[in-house]
């Protein structure tokens, strides 16, 4: 199976297509930049050259690109391109959780996926014993230190979110990588339902911005006196 990969939720906008073959990923053209904005104007650029390393969409299966938690603006600009693309080429888009992506990024058994959030918050999903404990969640940094430190220890704690609770318990391991391995997201997205798996955004916490109270031109409401 070859499949496109899309990831533009974190720190990194890359694409690539991948040849997966019993749990075996073979690269085939891949194009990452590191970048925090500006996934929009050079997410096409990048997955043009990769494609064309790859020898041309021939043969190409299915289109995989990560739904979040991440960036609001990366989120959409990655999903947009995705589903366009899979319109244009009449193939199934997969929407791969980047907290899985993240998760199967490492190798180990007791893992803490964890992405920064702000405001004292990760995005987190925790495996035990290569079993996920439960879903994607919100949590503060004191709830994800309590979940941490039942993992035990020799966890591996991956994302932008690991250093934050590297001193929760002894032993464990960091990855603080700004994005999911791309071959990780080809593997999870070769072995998902394309109609389990939509690509539709994962938000686990509101927008920070807020709609405006009025319209352009409109005058504000009087004040009580």
């Amino acid at each position: 199976m070859r499949v496109l990969v899309i990831d533009t939720a974190l720190g990194l906008c890359t694409a690539g297509m991948f040849e997966v073959q019993n749990g075996s990923v073979r690269p085939l053209g891949l194009r990452s930049e590191a970048m925090t904005k500006g996934h929009s104007e050079r997410l096409g650029g990048l997955a043009r050259d990769a494609v064309a390393e790859a020898g041309g969409f021939d043969a190409l299966d299915r289109i995989a690109v990560t739904v979040g938690p991440g960036s609001f603006t990366g989120l959409r600009v990655g999903l947009s391109f995705a589903q366009g693309l899979g319109a244009a080429l009449g193939l199934p888009v997969i929407g791969v959780s980047t907290l899985d992506a993240l998760a199967a990024s490492v190798e180990a058994t007791s893992v803490a996926a964890l992405i920064d959030a702000r405001r004292g918050q990760v995005y987190a999903r925790f495996w035990r014993d290569g079993v996920a404990a439960g879903p994607p969640e919100a949590l503060s940094l004191e709830q994800a230190a309590a979940q941490v430190t039942a993992l035990g220890a020799g966890a591996t704690l991956v994302g932008t979110g690991a250093p934050l609770l590297a001193g929760t318990a002894p032993g464990l391991v960091i990855d603080d990588r700004p994005g999911a391995a791309p071959e990780a997201l080809a593997r999870l997205a070769a072995s998902l339902d394309p109609a389990a798996a939509p690509p539709s955004p994962l938000y686990l916490r509101a927008p920070d911005a807020t709609p405006p109270t009025r319209l352009p031109g409109q005058p504000r409401a009087a004040t009580p006196a």
